[in-house]
């Protein structure tokens, strides 16, 4: 059953990595890992493609505590010195910043912002120079109409980001994998999943644009297909 996960998640990421340039050789990558199942996949597939690559690269973790509650690290510490990855978890005010003292209406833009600061300065002080996403297929697609919808525009995140402010390249090597195989991968593979202590979990636009694609894809299967299709032609003509 492993082998034929690790199989399906290796040819994704191995795509993406080739199609992309995300990994080269030497590269210092740090592993954004919130705990969720996306995350940790994106971990678990670099740790995988480091195994078979022909090339040598570095790899750690970083998890940033919001602050909302305690929460158990324990079994996510165990499994990334199973991978043979170092981790390191950041405590922070996030939750706090977010909901107590700016009272934020919406509160994923300011904490997501939040987050990456606190990542891209840890990144930036022990030199890595790149930064891994655990955004998958599915985010692509959502990221697109969440733009279209509520934006105007027709856009989406790219696969590899260079920040020049800080000298930071971002890279999605889930963005060929689906987030249906992530949850399935995720489930048979035992991942520790940190539950989400954030009261706005579930409750985003995101996840209005989930329950319209669901809806859409009902009736017609090529509907995701179709979208995720219409996502690279946005890439492309950035």
């Amino acid at each position: 059953m492993q082998q034929s996960f690790d199989k399906k998640l290796r040819h994704d990421v191995g795509r993406a990595i080739k199609e992309f340039s995300l990994v080269e050789s030497k590269d210092k990558i740090l592993v954004s890992l919130s705990g969720g199942k996306d995350s940790t996949t994106a971990l678990y597939a670099l740790t995988l493609m480091r195994r078979v690559a022909p090339i040598s690269y570095e790899l750690e973790a970083l998890t940033i505590d919001s602050g909302l509650g305690e929460t158990d690290y324990s079994q996510l510490e165990q499994f990334c010195n199973h991978l043979g990855v170092r981790l390191t978890i950041i405590k922070s005010r996030i939750g706090e910043i977010v909901f107590d003292i700016r009272k934020e209406k919406n509160p994923c833009s300011l904490c997501a912002n939040l987050r990456r600061g606190m990542v891209y300065n840890y990144a930036q002080e022990y030199g890595f120079n790149k930064v891994a996403l655990g955004h998958h297929k599915d985010d692509y697609i959502e990221t697109l109409l969440i733009n279209v919808i509520y934006a105007g525009k027709v856009k989406t995140f790219s696969p590899k980001t260079y920040l020049s402010r800080t000298n930071i390249t971002l890279i999605r090597p889930l963005i060929y994998t689906s987030e249906d195989h992530i949850s399935k991968l995720a489930k048979n593979l035992h991942f520790p999943i940190v539950i989400n202590p954030c009261p706005m979990n579930g409750r985003s636009k995101r996840e209005e644009i989930k329950d319209l694609i669901k809806s859409l894809t009902k009736d017609n299967p090529a509907v995701y297909k179709n979208l995720f299709a219409a996502s690279l032609d946005a890439l492309r003509f950035e």
